[in-house]
Parts: structure tokens; C-alpha cells; sequence
């Protein structure tokens, strides 16, 4: 069986504990290979490494970092198709799916190689009499990152792209549901030119990252996942004195007004809530029609898009969407749709026990479309992560509007209109850190930054941008005065002469 190791100092390694996490095909339900589970004794080990490497690439001069940024962006682009099916594979995304997972972490890299640019500080020439006031920005030391199994491409880049180009060293726990990306992320920046021991990556559970949270040459942590562990990992982290932010789950409403194009509407839709298999935070899993016949209308032009997406393997390049990523996953989106049903939702499109021929052992749930959710409901309040569509009727604007105002999340939102006030007035009043108009998964590209609001978000700062950058890094500002003379207490104006 294939064996996925920590990636420790340039090399691949076991930590020698002897525990194992199985890694699952979900396509066809079977074992492909088990990864090895680290401890606070193998952390102790990365973090040595790091510590030797840190001072002379903080001290290496950042057109130089650049460079090495700019032949990773290179390498991605070059091995783009072994990094998607690798990915594909592990995870159950398709494979144009995965593409687009490695495509939002590059477009980061890019952004990252302009660091040289993003580094500079603010200067005031005469602040005082003789006085020039200045700023710089400084790496922090060593960063780690605690990734969801859901991106394990993107996510890493956010996080590892902006802190080393900044000048850190970077210590990365990818989920162990899917490690072997971010490993060959890993193998990649090495031979991009990194020195041995900037990126390295650590597998573990609960173990290991509540040693990242409590090693104390660790200055930051960045975590993205469910909003209980963001919540744990963010009280955790600052009690150790750390700068954390922690991104967690999400419950995103696209809201229909009475005036959309409804034909976009189901085609971005049948994108935004079923791609992936619905495993994004950025997913649109509850549609909010504003009347009801708008809801009715809608309705009836989705049940037939819904019908014909395509359910299919990973490597199944006709497929809309694949399985998800292991049986305890599809186990809980499936008892999310007998909770739905109980608590008196319509299941107009059921996708339980859906089966697809020949891979009757992979985790693949149909799409599933559920009426006459109200906001009462354990399913509304809940993220489902998986291929389920609500709708819950809203009877005008301000109904709407309050929905995803007062939901527990509040990461991304859109609105579909053709009325610009409307959607003027939705932006700025809407309760959510990430809004679309007409655009149904609203993520920022790489030079703005990402993040959500309440319960999708704990911590100051977002990722990547120039939010990213002062993240990974720490505002010194120096106040100078250069006086006259030679040190002996005359004010005589000398300079110094060659000779």
C-alpha cells in the first residue's frame, strides 16, 4: 500500500509513531494508501529546521524571493495536470474542478511574486525639525497553516505563498484525508529553489495541532475549517500568545429578486451549489426566492437542471460533480436530508442512496433539492457540505435581506437583480464578510482578500491580499535625527570628504 510521509527538511520521513490514517479512493470506496501521523516530537523536529533556515531567507532581499516565487508559479503551471488527478483522486472532485483548486492557489503565487513591491513602507521626509519618520515591515519568524480537506491546493497556497515570500518559514498540517498534494506543493517549492527546511509539511490529528497551537517559536497560525475546531483554534493560539485567524464554516444564500435573469439564476446555481459535491465554504446551498411566484418559477426551472447534472467518478471528464471525500461524510450529508424531511421540508429531488453503476462502493450522493425550509429548522441553521440545495421563500426585500443577516454564518452572499438600488442596498446592509452581485461564489481574486464575518471567522485579519501580508508580518517604525557636527559639540555642518 502506497505510503504518504511528512516532508520534513527537503525529505520525505516517517516519524516513527507507528499511528496511520487510511486514505480513501471515493470513487470506488476502496484503500488507496495511509499516511503517517506526527507528534510534538516530529514539530520539534520541523521546527529546528526552520529556525536554522529563517534568518538568511528573512535577510535574502526580496526581488530574490521573488524569483523563487516565480519559478514555483512556473512548476504549477507545468505539472498542473499531475497535481488536478493526484488531487481527484484523493479527494473525489473531478478533475476540472481540481484544476480550478490548483488555478486559486496560483493566482495567490502570482500575487506573492510581487512581494518586493508589497514589502515597501511609508517614509515622512521633516515630521519634526530634522526629524524623518519610517516604516518597515518585517517577517514574523516561523508560520504554520492547519488546512481543511476540501481545497488542498488553494488553501495551502493562500496561507504558505504570502508568509514565506514575506520572509518566513512556514510549517504546513494539510487534512490527512487528502495529504499528497500539499506534499508535492512541497517537493515543488524545493525544487523552485527554496532552501531545505522553509516549507515543510507535518501530517497529524488533534495531536498534532495542538502542538503547532502550543510551540512557542510558532508566531502564527492560520486555520481553515468547521467553525467549532476555528473557534478552538483561535482561543487556543492566543492564549499562546500567538496571532491566529481561523476561518470557519459557512451557510451562503443566493437571494432571487422578482426581476433576475432566472435562466442564469439555475445555471449559476447548478455551479455554485452542486460543484464539488457542495464540499466548498463558498458553496450556495440555500436559495432564497423573493415572492412566491418568483419561488415557483424558479422552481420549476430547476427541477429539470437538477435532473440532468451528471453524478460520476473523479477521472469522468462528462461528470458535473464526483463522490465526496469518505463514507462518514456521505453518511452525515444523508442523515442532514432525513433531518430536512423530518422537520417538514419537501424532498423534490432526493439523493439518498444514490448509487452509480459499477461504482456501487464510492461515496456519491445525487443532488437534492429541498422546499419550504424555514429559518426554524436544524438543516437551515447548519452547513450540510454536501450536494443539497435549500429554498426558503422570503416574502419580500427586507425578509430576504434578514435571512443571512441573522444567520449564525455570515461568510459569502449573493443577490441576483437587475435593479442596481436593490443590489446597492443589499451590499451595504447585508450581515456577511463576502458579497456577490450576480456573481454566486463571490471569492475575492488574489489582491483583495478573503474572509467572512460571525461564526466564519475568528481573528483580525484575512487571507492572502495586503491583508495576508500584514498577517505574516510585523510594522516596525523608526524616527531618526541626524545632528550636526562631529561629535564634539560644535554645530559645525561637515561632510565627509573622500581622500
Amino acid at each position: 500500500m502506497r505510503q504518504i510521509d511528512h516532508f520534513i527538511s527537503g525529505e520525505a520521513g516517517s516519524a516513527g509513531t507507528g499511528r496511520t490514517h487510511k486514505i480513501w479512493n471515493p470513487s470506488t470506496g476502496e484503500i488507496q494508501a495511509e499516511v503517517s501521523l506526527g507528534d510534538a516530537a516530529l514539530l520539534d523536529r520541523a521546527i529546528a529546521n526552520a529556525k536554522k533556515v529563517q534568518p538568511e531567507w528573512a535577510a535574502t532581499n526580496p526581488q530574490r524571493r521573488a524569483r523563487v516565487m516565480f519559478k514555483f508559479k512556473q512548476l504549477l503551471e507545468d505539472n498542473m495536470q499531475e497535481l488536478a488527478e493526484l488531487l481527484a483522486s484523493e479527494h473525489g472532485k473531478v478533475v476540472d474542478d481540481a484544476k480550478g483548486d490548483v488555478q486559486r492557489g496560483l493566482e495567490v503565487i502570482e500575487y506573492a511574486c510581487g512581494i518586493p513591491q508589497a514589502m515597501k513602507g511609508e517614509y515622512s521626509n521633516s515630521a519634526g525639525p530634522g526629524i524623518d519618520v519610517y516604516s518597515m515591515r518585517q517577517p514574523l519568524g516561523i508560520g504554520a497553516g492547519i488546512t481543511p480537506f476540501n481545497f488542498p491546493a488553494m488553501i495551502p497556497m493562500w496561507m504558505f505563498g504570502m508568509a514565506i515570500a514575506a520572509g518566513n518559514a512556514f510549517i504546513l498540517k494539510p487534512s490527512e484525508r487528502d495529504p499528497s498534494v500539499p506534499v508535492r506543493l512541497a517537493e515543488l517549492f524545493l525544487e523552485a529553489g527554496a532552501p531545505e527546511g522553509l516549507l515543510q509539511v507535518v501530517h497529524g490529528d488533534k495531536e498534532m495541532v495542538d502542538a503547532i497551537l502550543d510551540h512557542p517559536d510558532i508566531s502564527a497560525v492560520s486555520f481553515v475549517g468547521s467553525s467549532d475546531i476555528a473557534h478552538y483554534v483561535y482561543n487556543r493560539g492566543v492564549a499562546a500568545g500567538k496571532r491566529v485567524q481561523a476561518m470557519g464554516g459557512a451557510k451562503n444564500h443566493g437571494i432571487v429578486m422578482p426581476d433576475a435573469d432566472l435562466d442564469q439564476v439555475v445555471n449559476d446555481l447548478a455551479g455554485a451549489a452542486f460543484g464539488s459535491a457542495g464540499e466548498r465554504c463558498m458553496a450556495l446551498p440555500v436559495v432564497v426566492p423573493v415572492g412566491e411566484d418568483t419561488a415557483e418559477r424558479l422552481k420549476a426551472k430547476l427541477i429539470p437542471a437538477i435532473n440532468a447534472l451528471r453524478v460520476g467518478v473523479s477521472n469522468d471528464p462528462e461528470a458535473h460533480y464526483g463522490p465526496v471525500v469518505t463514507p462518514e461524510h456521505k453518511a452525515r450529508v444523508e442523515q442532514w436530508i432525513d433531518t430536512a424531511e423530518a422537520e417538514g421540508g419537501e424532498i423534490v429531488i432526493d439523493g439518498r442512496g444514490f448509487s452509480l453503476q459499477g461504482h456501487e462502493k464510492g461515496f456519491f450522493v445525487g443532488p437534492t433539492l429541498i422546499d419550504h425550509v424555514t429559518p426554524e429548522m436544524e438543516s437551515y441553521k447548519e452547513e450540510i457540505f454536501g450536494p443539497v440545495l435549500q429554498i426558503v421563500r422570503a416574502k419580500d426585500f427586507e425578509d430576504a435581506l434578514r435571512l443571512p443577516s441573522d444567520h449564525q454564518y455570515g461568510n459569502g452572499v449573493a443577490i441576483f437583480t437587475r435593479n442596481g438600488h436593490a443590489a446597492r442596498e443589499f451590499a451595504h446592509r447585508v450581515n456577511a464578510g463576502m458579497v456577490g452581485i450576480n456573481v454566486p461564489i463571490p471569492v475575492p481574486v488574489a489582491y483583495h482578500s478573503f474572509g467572512g464575518w460571525k461564526r466564519s471567522g475568528f481573528g483580525d485579519a484575512d487571507q492572502y491580499g495586503m491583508e495576508g501580508l500584514k498577517f505574516w508580518t510585523k510594522a516596525k517604525k523608526v524616527t531618526q535625527r541626524w545632528p550636526d557636527g562631529g561629535g564634539d559639540g560644535s554645530n559645525a555642518f561637515l561632510i565627509p570628504t573622500m581622500g
